[in-house]
């Protein structure tokens, strides 16, 4: 089977991940991956916040289990994130970070890593504390958040495939 093919098969999400940090290489052919997906009139609308800082780590776990009413990690222990954000200024920002998580899950899968898509970014970086974290790191503009990738090294087996739904595909001849 093709390597790529291979890869969209077999990717699961992660939902228990080892203490230790990826390496700075891996964590940035992942969020390559991410800059080279579509976007509409290739406007690449989206940005990419690869964090490996803990303190900022947690904070944003802090915000997003915040958004949740909850005091739990919704990172679920993985050591960094990449946060995606894309300019509300374009009509396709949505889809443009969207292909952009999608690129970045694959690439992780590819080099052996854990990710797992984890919602909430949009209401964590419309919130005060979340604007002023965007402020500090230089961020300007209007920016939504799209998702947060949480990327680390499995702990344990990774989820079997779980059957597709018998209509899933609709073939039209």
């Amino acid at each position: 089977m093709n390597e790529v093919l291979k890869a969209i098969r077999t990717r699961r999400s992660v939902k228990r991940y080892k203490p230790d940090l990826p390496d700075e290489a891996s964590i940035r052919q992942v969020a390559e991956a991410g800059s080279c997906a579509a976007s509409g009139m290739n406007a690449q609308s989206p940005i990419i916040l690869a964090v490996a800082d803990r303190a900022l780590r947690d904070r944003l776990s802090a915000l997003n289990a915040g958004v949740l009413g909850s005091d739990s990690d919704p990172f679920y222990g993985a050591p960094a994130v990449l946060v995606v954000l894309a300019d509300r200024n374009r009509p396709t920002h949505v889809y443009d970070g969207s292909l952009v998580m999608g690129n970045m899950m694959l690439a992780a899968h590819a080099l052996g890593l854990g990710s797992c898509w984890i919602h909430r970014a949009k209401e964590v970086f419309e919130s005060d504390e979340g604007r002023a974290i965007l402020k500090a790191l230089g961020v300007e503009g209007e920016y939504e958040g799209i998702g947060h990738l949480v990327l680390g090294f499995p702990e344990g087996e990774l989820p079997a495939e779980k059957p597709r739904k018998a209509d899933y595909i609709r073939y039209i001849r």
